[in-house]
């Protein structure tokens, strides 16, 4: 049986490119727990916002990660709030290993600036609004990380190198054989 690898961070913080590099250099089937809401509702996360609210949004997110989390053998990009509650950070922690792209605020407006689909930066200073989310969330980024990665400025070859270096590592502490990572 394969293990999951489960990238979390802010947005911009490289979860999914990092992620879909990942998973083809480990031969593992990649998901995006954002595109896979989309998929599954077929409207975008903005429209699930404006209709629902940020609520009924982690509700669904929350039905997601359920659904992800129980696959097996896969890399999982999830989305930058999921660890916001308790059951997904749970759910989590229990089906695989953890890696926290860390990202200095600064380092992640550079990456979305222009990127006009994320909800919570349609704001009047999204630079303060990141630094306000990251001082919130980081205690829970933290808390189911087992591995943190800094993907800030980085080159992406650099952090995939050192996330593979590091795998077998964290899998062995977790008593994970880490030949089931990607066997």
């Amino acid at each position: 049986m394969q293990e999951n690898i489960i990238l979390v961070g802010l947005m911009g913080a490289g979860k999914s490119t990092i992620g879909k590099q990942l998973a083809r250099r480990l031969k593992l089937e990649f998901f995006d727990s954002d595109r896979y809401l989309e998929e599954k509702t077929g409207v975008s996360i903005p429209t699930i916002f404006s209709i629902e609210g940020e609520s009924g949004f982690r509700d669904r997110e929350e039905e997601v990660i359920a659904e992800l989390t129980a696959k097996r053998g896969i890399i999982l990009a999830t989305g930058g709030g999921s660890i916001l509650r308790e059951v997904n950070r749970q759910r989590l922690m229990q089906h695989g290993i953890v890696i926290y792209l860390k990202a200095n605020p600064e380092q992640l407006y550079e990456r979305i600036k222009h990127d006009t689909s994320r909800p919570l930066m349609q704001t009047a200073n999204p630079l303060q609004t990141l630094r306000d989310l990251l001082k919130a969330r980081e205690p829970f980024y933290t808390e189911v990380a087992d591995l943190i990665i800094l993907s800030g400025r980085q080159r992406l070859s650099a952090v995939l190198r050192d996330i593979q270096a590091k795998l077998p590592l964290v899998a062995a502490n977790k008593g994970i054989n880490h030949a089931n990572i990607a066997s």
